[in-house]
């Protein structure tokens, strides 16, 4: 590199949830944001023990970890991370955030993908103000629900500036869903990538 040259940052997106399992509409809401905030790579994240779904069963960490990486095998832009998975709980976004900042080194800039829902609750959020100062956050656009800017900007001083709007298709998709149907013996074929459901039928996951 030439001297006085200016590196460009790095843009980084982290793609947490429990995916459990990952289907097609967390594929298409990636893409998106890829897409559109022109990022370099999405680190996809399974929670290993997220607190606020402490009491609900959720398959073990590893069989949604491997459905995770057989959905994205072919998208080289996302990069399935174990890093959440892997640590002792519990597990909050504040922490996740900060590990993979070090891992994907200083000159990146992080965009922390998240739904309108949990835009709402982000005051609760465990170091919800150091989130707010250190991390671009990305809420994908739902159209039944509207973020309360006013109470937002009374919790949390200054979030509107770092939110970004992301308009996303419609998606009637939803993990629970995939579950119960599993349950009921009906079809996911059109709701998860073939490898995934192979996979779930392959290791009864689901099954009562």
């Amino acid at each position: 590199m030439m001297n006085g040259a200016r590196k460009h940052s790095r843009r980084v997106g982290i793609f947490g949830g429990t995916f459990d399992p990952i289907h097609i509409g967390h594929l298409i809401l990636a893409e998106e944001a890829w897409f559109q905030l022109q990022l370099d790579c999405i680190y996809l994240a399974p929670a290993g023990d997220p607190p606020h779904k402490q009491g609900r069963r959720m398959a073990p960490v590893e069989e949604r970890i491997r459905m995770a990486e057989l959905a994205t095998a072919d998208i080289d832009y996302i990069y399935v991370s174990r890093i959440d998975a892997d640590r002792p709980g519990p597990h909050y976004t504040a922490d996740l955030v900060r590990l993979l900042q070090a891992e994907a080194g200083p000159d990146t800039e992080i965009y922390f993908l998240m739904g309108m829902d949990s835009l709402r609750d982000l005051p609760t959020w465990h170091e919800a103000g150091w989130l707010v100062e250190h991390v671009r956050l990305v809420a994908l656009s739902r159209h039944d629900v509207e973020p309360d800017w006013d109470a937002l900007e009374q919790a949390l001083p200054g979030v509107r500036s770092r939110v970004i709007i992301l308009d996303m298709p419609e998606l009637e998709i939803a993990s629970h869903v995939i579950q119960q149907r599993v349950r009921n013996g009906q079809p996911i074929r059109h709701m998860v990538p073939r490898a995934v459901e192979a996979y779930i039928h392959k290791h009864a996951i689901y099954r009562p």
